[in-house]
């Protein structure tokens, strides 16, 4: 015979492994609708920089999420950054697309946004995106201009 208390932990763990559950399916759910599962392709684009990508990065397109990185390797021919993109297939790139690292803000997380250019053809499973703009550091940037005002300073 059970106690109250013991049934009542019981509905207390079975309403947090459903709540689990829910935020699970709600997490995957973006990726569900928009046929990532199964109708889907994947691009390659060679960068420079990726800081801030890795597996599972937003793919946007005019602001909108359609893809995630599926995979980010270092060739060791080339020393470039290979992404893998996967994109729902019935999202079309013209063969002159760019890809680009962006940033949400200043403290914001990197993104890829396809930039889709105006080519007749489009590019099929598997093929390169060759215009491709790699991570700005902000650092870096930052370091430039304090150097460009020491340096304006010193004259």
């Amino acid at each position: 015979m059970q106690s109250a208390a013991e049934r009542t932990e019981l509905w207390v763990g079975a309403a947090i492994l459903a709540l689990a559950c829910g935020f699970l399916l709600w997490s995957t759910g973006g990726s569900a609708s928009r046929g990532l599962g199964g109708d889907s392709y994947e691009l390659y684009a060679a960068f420079p920089n990726v800081d801030g990508i890795e597996v599972g990065t937003d793919i946007r397109v005019a602001g909108v999420k359609v893809g995630r990185v599926s995979a980010v390797e270092l060739n060791p021919g080339t020393y470039m950054a290979e992404a893998r993109l996967r994109i729902p297939g019935d999202i079309l790139m013209p063969t002159d697309s760019a890809a680009l690292i962006q940033t949400d803000g200043l403290l914001g997380g990197a993104y890829i946004e396809l930039q889709p250019g105006g080519a007749p053809e489009n590019l099929g499973p598997g093929d390169e995106i060759e215009d491709v703009q790699g991570a700005v550091s902000l650092l870096s940037l930052m370091m430039k201009f304090v150097d460009a005002q020491a340096g304006e300073e010193s004259e």
